[in-house]
């Protein structure tokens, strides 16, 4: 609205009655300012600025505290709330002590890895977000009758691929896309792949041994189906660094796959059986040496109903199917440490062994075979 027209309306006498021409002109004017006001107050051609953008995606400066906001929140909904596996990360660390030194060995150059995150995902959710190109390897566990699966990102990749045929170092290697991997890069892949399960193997043997075999390798993460989408698993990330070059390897245990082993993976972490002392060995051994322990006779064992055994009275004579020169066995709890014959010596009554004792050495290491080998002789 002009301000001649704001004029005009203001000079116009309240009281005098106005012409139909007069009328329809100040409907009109009402109408103009109402349209400029709706444009004005309109949103749907208006730009957003930075910070209501911000603001909508999560992203604000006063949202930083809250972190769960917009966009990461639709993120974190990828991860499951999954039941804490202490055993797992000590594993998975020592797997990690193990593969630097078998990468520098395999790669003769100096390899840093490091464990980077333990999480628990659904396995549709971490299949789509896999970035292409990749290499993908199913691998069985034989002894859990299940499936797993690495992941090698194409950063790393080309990292391996160019440390390999003696790139420069400091410089990352150059990525190729657009094309799939050639069988001679699959094939060296492989050989790095083995060496990562082997070495897994290792790190799982002294909770479970276990071994891991190549099932297939792929290029498409539609083709590897080890789970169902909605099924939780294990997602354990893996840092190369090779001098200015490396990224990231991904292992996936699906928990069906572990669940052999669940309740050893839930047991609280009491010290690696690394690196033992000798004195305190020897000391351990002497002392258990020295114990005293309480053997028991058996003369003879039989089996009744208990109807008769609670039948039983004073005076029944119970009849055993022994003879004087029976073998009689000698008993450490529930352990059978030998065998004998009753005789008597003087006033006494005495056992003589006729099985050789269970001989054993004065280290540890013959206790942690104690229970495979008590009770059967040598």
């Amino acid at each position: 609205m002009s301000n001649t027209d704001r004029d005009n309306m203001d000079t116009t006498p309240k009281d005098e009655p106005l012409s139909p021409e007069g009328m329809a002109a100040e409907w009109a004017t009402m109408s103009d300012m109402v349209d400029d006001v709706d444009e004005q107050e309109s949103g749907t051609d208006r730009l957003m600025s930075q910070d209501e953008i911000d603001t909508m995606l999560g992203f604000s400066s006063g949202d930083e505290k809250d972190g769960r906001n917009g966009i990461q929140a639709i993120v974190d909904s990828g991860s499951v709330a999954y039941e804490r596996l202490p055993m797992l990360e000590i594993i998975f660390e020592r797997m990690v002590r193990l593969l630097s030194t078998s990468l520098r060995n395999f790669f003769t150059d100096n390899v840093e890895v490091t464990l980077e995150s333990i999480r628990s995902v659904r396995f549709g959710d971490y299949i789509n977000s896999i970035s292409l190109p990749a290499m993908l390897s199913v691998f069985k566990a034989e002894e859990w009758d299940n499936f797993g699966l690495v992941t090698i990102e194409s950063a790393l990749t080309y990292s391996v691929l160019d440390t390999m045929f003696g790139g420069k170092r400091g410089q990352p290697a150059p990525r190729i896309d657009g094309r799939p991997f050639t069988s001679i890069e699959i094939r060296l892949l492989k050989r790095v792949i083995a060496l990562i399960l082997s070495d897994a193997e290792a790190a799982f043997k002294p909770l479970s041994p276990v071994t891991f075999t190549v099932d297939r390798v792929e290029s498409n993460p539609r083709f590897v189906s080890i789970s169902r989408p909605a099924n939780a698993a294990i997602r354990v990330e893996l840092k190369f660094d090779m001098e200015g070059r490396g990224g990231s390897l991904h292992i996936l245990l699906p928990y069906a796959t572990i669940e052999p082993i669940r309740e050893l993976l839930l047991e609280s972490f009491m010290g690696e059986k690394l690196g033992r002392d000798p004195i305190w060995e020897n000391h351990l051994a002497t002392e258990v040496w020295q114990t005293d322990v309480d053997v028991t006779c058996v003369l003879h064992e039989t089996r009744m109903p208990l109807k008769r055994v609670m039948k039983l009275e004073i005076g029944d004579t119970l009849m055993f199917d022994a003879r004087p020169d029976s073998v009689v066995s000698l008993r450490c709890g529930d352990f059978i440490v030998s065998e004998g014959r009753i005789g008597r010596v003087d006033d006494k009554i005495a056992v003589q062994v006729v099985s050789p004792l269970r001989r054993s050495k004065t280290t540890i290491a013959a206790f942690d075979s104690a229970t495979s080998h008590l009770g059967s002789p040598n």
